[in-house]
């Protein structure tokens, strides 16, 4: 099966149609190393001590020059530039030193992946990398008789800029090509025609519609420098959406993270230094106690006095009067409905479903609803699945129906006021626990929400402690002041006191000379 690249793959395609690139047949096997490169580890801030694989559909197999989809509602295509091995004869228990005879010819591969459905696959890679057109090979085979599986190169450009190179040399691979063969031919038969794709370098990304991959694998020290010419691919928007009838596109900040190659790369808050300690914030009894006797109005007033306008969540008030909320954010972000967003994201088991199925004790569920009021964010079931588990209650820009029925479950909600229609009607739940922007205020996950009659505040958890102890020292002075202001003082000097009117106030809380309480 080893050819010249320079005419095989014209032949093959003329004779076998239903081939693949330069593939003479369909193979009866795809097998995927998960990480093979060095630089690959280190990127990804692990290390396995032995190579490990997963499966393709050969249904996934595609030629050079295609197209390849990005699903309907989802944002983490990601492309590997790969060497592909092509098997020409049956490996079974091969060793190491014999294991390059039975590959007939080498190629460039591109594994892409739709990040989005990992968290389903749990690493099967079976929906996230199995889909149609997911592996185009080609556009020629190298000849593996006339080059050093050491001694190849494998290159990836996107729009025209390279993004990943890396070798086959020692120093690059944890694994070589020949150690993979024989591994994997302990474990299954190598058939004729089968394809090992060896593992992406460094330099994965995230590509959109638009975009054109290109994968080339050479031999720049062989004789001849022979090569695979550029495997290239164009992305695309798909446009059918996920049933609901299983797991659908789901992600968070690790899967982006991974995606793109890093955090920064993903515009995510960089991870701590090494080494550093990071010491996290939690939300203690006695503080939500202070923040429970501070009102809404003087952490408003205290937050602002630090230089933040901006955290007060808009047109929102208690289901039940008298009604309190102090906790942790959790957030859930709905989107504009749109027909064929709700069948993919609505049915099922969807965002809206999983927050309320997961909220935990003391957490407060922030709702972005884009203050549309003309359908309902939760209803009953919900807001008595929330109380269940401890919740401290609920605060959303939209609407509540069964709103008399919430009321009863005990759960405090802040709401944009009751309404009878569905969740289809005006929103689709789109995804949890990101940043979400409720009644004009971002809401960050683990963001402190307080709420009493007067309204709802975000408080960042790093100045909790700080605008609790100011706000309850302000509450004390005001209290003393209307004390004043009823016993007939004017507010002119008083309101706010003047320094005659403090020192009075300072005076009145200093300890009485025997000691038994304030003079």
């Amino acid at each position: 099966m080893g050819t010249d690249a320079s005419t095989e793959p014209q032949a093959a395609a003329t004779r076998t149609p239903a081939a693949s690139g330069p593939l003479t047949e369909r193979p009866g096997k795809i097998v995927a190393v998960h990480i093979a490169y060095l630089s690959r580890s280190e990127q990804r801030g692990r290390r396995p001590a032995a190579p490990s694989y997963f499966l393709k559909p050969t249904s996934s197999l595609a030629a050079t020059g295609g197209v390849v989809e990005r699903p309907a509602g989802t944002e983490l295509l990601a492309f590997e530039g790969e060497v592909a091995l092509v098997i020409g004869r049956p490996a079974r228990h091969v060793p190491v030193e014999e294991a390059w005879d039975h590959v007939a010819a080498v190629t460039a591969a591109n594994d892409l992946g739709v990040y989005d459905l990992r968290w389903a696959d749990k690493g099967s890679n079976v929906r996230s990398k199995g889909r149609d057109g997911y592996t185009p090979v080609g556009p020629a085979l190298i000849d593996a008789r006339v080059v050093d599986p050491a001694g190849l190169r494998v290159r990836t450009w996107v729009n025209g800029e390279l993004v990943q190179e890396d070798t086959t040399g020692e120093d690059a691979l944890l694994f070589p090509f020949a150690q993979i063969v024989a591994d994997l031919s302990q474990h299954l038969t190598l058939e004729t025609g089968d394809v090992v794709l060896t593992g992406t370098p460094a330099g994965s990304s995230v590509v959109v519609p638009g975009d054109v991959v290109e994968v080339e694998v050479d031999a720049p020290a062989a004789p001849g420098a022979p090569t695979s010419g550029r495997l290239v691919t164009t992305v695309v928007q798909g446009d059918v959406p996920f049933s609901d009838v299983g797991a659908g596109p789901k992600v968070d900040d690790m899967q982006r993270a991974e995606a793109w190659g890093s955090r920064e790369a993903a515009g995510l808050t960089p991870e701590p230094e090494p080494g550093a300690v990071e010491e996290p914030f939690a939300l203690t009894d006695e503080l939500a106690d202070k923040l429970r006797r501070a009102p809404v109005a003087g952490l408003s007033a205290q937050l602002r006095k630090r230089g933040l306008d901006n955290v007060i969540i808009e047109g929102v008030r208690p289901n039940v009067p008298g009604a309190t909320i102090v906790g942790r954010a959790r957030t859930l972000r709905f989107v504009p409905n749109r027909e064929d967003l709700f069948a993919a994201h609505g049915g099922g088991y969807n965002a809206q479903k999983r927050m309320f199925d997961t909220v935990g004790a003391g957490e407060v569920i922030v709702i972005e609803a884009r203050g549309e009021k003309g359908s309902a964010t939760l209803g009953d079931v919900l807001a008595l699945r929330a109380h269940v588990r401890g919740a401290a209650g609920v605060v959303t820009d939209g609407g509540v129906r069964d709103f008399e029925a919430v009321a009863a479950t005990g759960l405090p909600v802040f709401s944009g006021g009751p309404h009878p229609a569905v969740l289809g009607r005006r929103h689709v739940p789109w995804d949890t626990d990101v940043a979400v922007a409720c009644g004009g205020a971002t809401v960050l996950p683990g963001d402190i929400v307080v709420g009493d009659a007067d309204g709802v505040v975000v408080v960042p958890p790093h100045l909790a402690e700080e605008v609790a102890d100011a706000t309850i020292a302000q509450e004390e002075q005001d209290t003393w002041v209307a004390q004043q202001v009823a016993a007939g003082h004017p507010v002119d000097g008083l309101f706010p006191p003047n320094a005659e009117w403090r020192a009075r106030y300072e005076t009145s809380r200093a300890p009485s000379p025997d000691g038994q309480g304030e003079s």
